[in-house]
């Protein structure tokens, strides 16, 4: 597909013929779809023979699949902040989990301009159903955030049934407002996203949509639809599940949030927006020791590839060419300058991290090399093409790992005693970069 195709099909005008009160409409809509805690081997796309995924199958199928997609950081609040503002999560100050039991009175920002705002200045509606994670009192409401509806909620988890989060403090929001509902959470989420799509068909209200559907889908608590209630309101903590039973409740879990996938993209289909509108599915992290992250090694919340290597699926037909697999090195801050740069328009925020990716995925151009960086905790990681350097103690003492992806993907035999020169030049890019990103910046630690 080449540019020129591309640049006709976002010019060509939507014009409704069965109601003259229809108005036309040019630039793109954006479904965003983000799983939590979904692993890189997770999706019958990605290799899994035990969960069944036919609707994001399909997605791939019809649109590009990455191999090589990075979430920013390898735990939940860094990765939506980074997503949200194409920056290296440290530079808003995330560079944790905002967690319900300390950072009740933290979040991103204000003054950041996120992906919301950007779409709004240029004629969007924006729209929120799920998970936030990031800022629980209202003053960090999505709202106030460049979104006009929000209906979900603000923690890292809530029982999927209850809405209660790990301390025991309702947590369903409407806009600003915490008024609860009946229903199981992935249900819910869908149910809004799909009502949501029905009442803003474009060609009706003269503008495109952003709808972010981050899902919690499967991070736990471990809960099916049938399941009852694990939290109680005032009491901190979640009753136990049985351990064996809980490959079988995750299999359903995600099972469940791709049929809500699929009736996402029924219902753009039913409405006449499905080929003018981008779908992007992808997962904040890897998954931790319930989940699969495939041959990788490692888990959420660690530096390895198992942490932080996750699906992503990119989709627009027509346009995106169907069926590809793209192996270039994708992170979770490139998609906010990506996707203004599908509209033909540039980010207004200071320091952007991402850079567009736009003419990738048109006609799968090479995208440039450069050094990509991670940091949780103590450790931290630095990446050029190839090359992948680990520092595991979060220092410059030279507790430091070297492995080569394309030989050894499972990160399996570490390099870094005979490869002297690389060590020295990853680890002192490595260091600047962290003193670099987080000068002047209060980061939210655990």
């Amino acid at each position: 597909m080449t540019k020129i195709l591309f640049l006709q099909v976002l010019s060509v005008l939507i014009t409704a013929c069965a109601n003259n009160n229809l108005v036309t409409v040019k630039n793109p809509n954006i479904v965003l779809i983000m799983a939590d805690d979904l692993g890189y081997g997770d999706l019958s796309c990605y290799g899994n023979t035990t969960i069944h995924t036919p609707h994001i199958d399909r997605l791939a199928a019809n649109g590009i699949k990455f191999t090589d997609f990075h979430s920013n950081g390898s735990v939940c609040s860094p990765t939506r902040a980074a997503l949200l503002t194409g920056k290296y999560q440290q530079r808003t100050g995330v560079g944790a989990v905002i967690t319900a039991k300390s950072h009740r009175d933290v979040g991103l920002n204000l003054g950041e301009m996120t992906m919301a705002e950007e779409f709004k200045k240029h004629g969007y509606h924006c729209a929120i159903f799920g998970k936030w994670h990031l800022g629980y009192s209202k003053e960090f409401n999505p709202t106030l955030q460049g979104f006009d509806k929000f209906t979900g909620f603000v923690s890292g988890n809530i029982d999927y049934h209850g809405h209660i989060d790990q301390e025991g403090f309702l947590d369903w929001w409407q806009d600003a407002e915490i008024k609860n509902e009946d229903g199981y959470t992935t249900d819910l989420i869908t149910a809004y996203g799909v009502k949501y799509l029905k009442n803003h068909d474009p060609r009706k209200t003269g503008k495109p949509f952003f709808l972010y559907l981050p899902h919690e889908a499967p991070h736990g608590p471990y809960q099916r639809r049938i399941d009852n209630t694990l939290r109680e309101i005032g009491t901190a903590g979640t009753k136990s599940v049985n351990s064996d039973s809980i490959p079988h409740i995750y299999k359903e879990m995600v099972e469940v949030m791709d049929e809500g996938v699929g009736k996402i993209i029924q219902t753009l289909k039913e409405i006449g927006q499905y080929d003018n509108t981008i779908v992007i599915f992808i997962s904040d992290n890897g998954a931790n020791q319930y989940g699969s992250n495939g041959i990788l090694r490692g888990f959420k919340g660690g530096p390895y590839e198992g942490g932080s290597r996750v699906p992503a699926i990119f989709s627009y037909p027509g346009v995106f060419e169907k069926g590809v697999v793209n192996n270039e090195l994708v992170l979770t801050m490139d998609i906010l300058p990506t996707l203004l740069d599908c509209i033909g328009q540039k980010p207004s925020g200071k320091n952007l991290d991402g850079f567009s990716i736009k003419d990738n995925l048109l006609d799968q151009a090479v995208l440039p090399g450069r050094y990509v960086y991670y940091k949780y905790k103590k450790h931290s990681f630095v990446r050029n093409n190839d090359w992948k350097l680990i520092n595991t103690e979060g220092d410059n003492t030279g507790n430091v790992e070297l492995y080569n992806l394309r030989t050894d993907i499972q990160e399996k035999n570490d390099v870094s005693k005979y490869r002297s020169d690389l060590v020295d030049e990853m680890l002192t890019k490595l260091i600047s970069w962290e003193e670099e990103v987080s000068e002047g910046v209060e980061i939210i630690s655990e």
